[in-house]
């Protein structure tokens, strides 16, 4: 693919917005006695527009730059924190690929992406400087890219995109019908679908790892519920003695087993809240909790609470009155 094949795709493709060529290889950034390796990527100024860009410090290079090849850079946050710090190094020199590259800004940073890569560790440069000074100019294309970023739009648009993207470049790359493609479109809907479903599966395996933790909390809550009842027999046969009814025993043990299983759900809600706080902290990840599953959890150890206390509370209910007054 080529630059030419993706001003093709901006200006023949009515279900496309903006398109942005790329090429990209690994450098060393050199800052006085500073260096840090990190990614080069050579782009136009429509890459800030397709990727949301904006900048911390600077300005982003122009169209003007790219047709020059001028020898301007942007640094990525990560890029810019390892070579100067926390000051703004608009302006200052750096050294890539022994070329002098004077530094336009810095991006504002966008933190890891789904796939745990740093965003931020890159260097952007005009696409002519790069392949012409830094990365390299392809020997069988001058103006060859390793890839085409394309943005539809609107998001109801993205599979005419695709269909569309791929015809243009069927036809400009003269491929015959039954011919395989010599390019791939990654569709990142699609890939945006496989990771929820990944989620989903990741969700119900927790369910299942949390329903097993309920059932051995709850046959734990019976346990100790039969234990009561065997040591209140007594207190039992008492109560119906004096006129407690059947109602009354069995709603006295559901209480006291809810009560249990409630304790147990608010500790737990407790300790989640803590542990997603502490992860926010100290991973820097963006965690919320959200009040339905707060409620949720609560409302559902009530349920636990409720239907593993009534075996234990019912067995209590129906004891002969003589039998558990003589129990020893």
């Amino acid at each position: 693919m080529t630059q030419d094949d993706a001003k093709a795709i901006a200006t023949e493709c009515p279900s496309v917005a903006v398109t942005a060529p790329t090429v990209r290889g690994g450098v060393q950034v050199v800052y006085g006695s500073n260096n840090w390796a990190t990614t080069a990527q050579g782009v136009t100024p429509d890459y800030m527009t397709l990727r949301d860009y904006s900048m911390m410090f600077g300005q982003f290079f122009t169209a003007q730059d790219v047709d020059a090849a001028a020898k301007s850079a942007v640094l990525g946050e990560t890029v810019a924190q390892n070579l100067f710090g926390d000051s703004d190094p608009t302006g200052q020199v750096v050294i890539i690929k022994n070329v002098p590259f004077t530094v336009a800004g810095v991006l504002t940073p966008k933190g890891q992406s789904p796939t745990g890569q740093d965003q931020d560790d890159v260097v952007l440069l005009p696409i002519s400087t790069a392949t012409q000074k830094v990365l390299g100019v392809n020997k069988a294309n001058a103006k060859a890219v390793g890839a085409i970023m394309v943005q539809a739009t609107s998001p109801q648009a993205i599979d005419q995109a695709v269909q569309d993207v791929g015809a243009l470049l069927r036809e400009r790359h003269r491929i015959l019908l039954g011919l395989d493609d010599d390019f791939t479109i990654r569709n990142l809907k699609e890939v945006f679908e496989a990771q929820e479903t990944s989620a989903q599966v990741m969700s119900i395996l927790l369910g299942a790892i949390a329903s097993v933790s309920l059932i051995v909390g709850g046959i734990g809550i019976m346990n100790i519920m039969l234990v009561s009842v065997t040591e209140r027999t007594r207190e039992i046969g008492l109560r119906q003695a004096v006129g407690a009814k059947t109602r009354d025993i069995l709603l006295q043990f559901l209480v006291e087993a809810v009560t249990l299983s409630v304790l147990g759900g608010i500790i737990g809600i407790a300790a989640g809240l803590t542990a997603s706080a502490l992860i926010s902290h100290f991973a820097q990840w963006s965690t919320e909790v959200s009040p339905l599953s707060i409620l949720m959890a609560f409302v559902f150890s009530g349920f636990v609470g409720v239907f593993f206390g009534y075996y234990p509370a019912r067995k209590a209910s129906f004891l002969n009155p003589i039998e558990a007054l003589r129990y020893e």
